[in-house]
């Protein structure tokens, strides 16, 4: 049963949870494997495929990895067909409150690309650490509009304001930390390997 002070579900969260099932279902693994393989507990992975739960941003990162898809390219599968325009009005919003991080999918939804732009908000103090990329060797451009952030990529943290722009291949583990008293917003450019 969803939590009455989770966001309504305006439909997304049911195709993700039917998307996650299928993905599931094509490797051929029980809810105990994909658990094992995800690290991601085995009733959390049927709430979250029955739609009971919204995923978190670290745990539809686990399942990407395990899947080899991006996030974005997870969320686009379970999107309307793809358009070359999107409207800002039509963007794709994904929220995980108990973070603090909003996504905007700001790229029109396509399978077939390999780049995408997304525009990511945290609010000030979230700190959201992913043990693992989604898929290994990944390219991000991570560009702040607003505010600063504290990215690690591995053991090396790098301390953005506003204006400035990293480039990085995520490998191992990643944190986004908005540490100030104000919330950040930044685009991400994302280009699978």
């Amino acid at each position: 049963m969803r939590d009455p002070q989770d966001p309504p579900d305006t439909g997304l969260d049911t195709r993700l949870g039917a998307r996650l099932a299928a993905l599931r279902t094509q490797h051929g693994w029980s809810l105990g494997e994909l658990a094992e393989r995800s690290g991601v507990s085995r009733s959390t992975l049927s709430r979250a495929e029955r739609a009971e739960i919204s995923p978190t941003a670290a745990v539809l990162n686990r399942l990407c990895h395990v899947y080899g898809r991006t996030m974005s390219r997870l969320l686009s599968e379970v999107e309307a067909g793809p358009e070359p325009l999107v409207r800002a009005a039509d963007q794709q919003i994904w929220q995980d409150p108990g973070s603090g991080f909003v996504r905007r999918a700001v790229s029109p939804p396509h399978t077939g690309l390999r780049g995408e732009l997304v525009e990511g908000r945290l609010a000030p103090g979230a700190d959201i650490a992913y043990d693992r990329p989604p898929v290994t060797g990944l390219e991000q451009h991570l560009w702040v509009l607003d505010g600063a952030l504290e990215v690690t990529v591995g053991e090396q943290a790098h301390h953005l304001g506003t204006g400035d722009c990293l480039r990085m291949r995520v490998f191992g583990p990643t944190r986004f930390r908005c540490g100030g008293a104000v919330g950040a917003r930044y685009v991400l450019a994302v280009v699978r390997p």
